[in-house]
């Protein structure tokens, strides 16, 4: 019932959808961090959303989702690959009080930008970016969607600290196939009557039941959901020469080791002098001679 995604679309239209709920995979994410509520919330709303948008691409790779504001929250962060695994962070700008419960999403980020990386295995890497210039994270992606994507969408995100959820839905461009001119409106439509409850509490097919049951809806077999971390020494190498040789060569000179950690799940990494030298010494940089 929960930890899982579920497509779904209507029959002989151009609508097609999807829901997410998580609670262990979420938990996961919470239990290696110490957030305020209000992070937490925004948090599930986000790793929702990276689920809910992994499956829409149908990307053979990884994509994140990042939130960049100029308020409290300085930043929110999630990845998805297509294995099913997430993982979350938040960073709140430097010197700010922890933000109140009932913050909103935008009295938290204030102005910025969210910027969706889509990181093929093969391929070229792309980047959309998207001004915050709506209340909700829901409603911004939305935006992304509308004015990047060309593709008419509805997200619905909520999270109450403990479990998180999301409901979308996509009017496809191709029309041929659609029978229902009203297919769209309607669906929207009564999406927008979910509950925060309905969505968190019930299962999925009971959710598309309860809005949908007077529709001809094709439900296709769930998908398996969980945190996991893509942190390797090959990456967490890559990271540090992104440094540059002089501040790594500095901190050798100071501590006979670089020690650092994934942010994510926060599992350390040690390189000592002959793991710099050959990073340094790799061509054009290539981490991936450290396993």
């Amino acid at each position: 019932m929960s930890d899982q995604i579920q497509r779904f679309l209507f029959e002989r239209t151009n609508v097609r959808g999807e829901i997410v709920t998580l609670e262990r995979a979420y938990g996961d994410v919470l239990d290696r961090h110490g957030y305020p509520p209000a992070i937490n919330r925004l948090l599930g709303e986000l790793l929702s959303a990276v689920a809910l948008l992994t499956d829409t691409v149908k990307l053979d790779g990884i994509l994140s989702v990042e939130v960049r504001g100029q308020g409290a929250l300085s930043l929110l962060m999630a990845e998805s690959n297509p294995g099913g695994e997430l993982r979350a962070i938040a960073r709140l700008a430097e010197g700010t009080d922890l933000p109140d419960d009932d913050q909103s999403f935008r009295d938290l980020v204030g102005d910025g930008h969210i910027v969706i990386t889509l990181d093929p295995k093969e391929g070229n890497r792309y980047q959309g970016i998207v001004a915050l210039e709506h209340d909700s994270l829901a409603e911004c992606l939305e935006a992304y969607f509308s004015q990047s994507e060309q593709l008419p969408t509805f997200l619905r995100l909520t999270s109450d600290g403990t479990r998180t959820g999301g409901l979308l839905l996509q009017r496809l461009p191709d029309d041929s196939m659609n029978q229902d001119d009203d297919a769209w409106e309607r669906s929207v439509h009564l999406a927008r009557t979910l509950r925060s409850d309905e969505l968190l509490e019930l299962d999925q097919r009971e959710v598309l039941y309860r809005l949908y049951h007077e529709e001809t809806v094709r439900v296709f077999e769930p998908k398996p959901l969980r945190f996991g971390c893509t942190c390797s020494r090959a990456r967490i190498g890559e990271a540090l020469l992104s440094l540059g040789e002089k501040e790594l060569r500095e901190v050798l000179a100071e501590q006979g080791e670089i020690e650092t950690q994934c942010h994510f799940c926060h599992t350390h990494y040690r390189f000592g002098e002959a793991e710099v030298e050959a990073l340094l010494a790799a061509p054009d940089g290539d981490a991936r001679t450290l396993h």
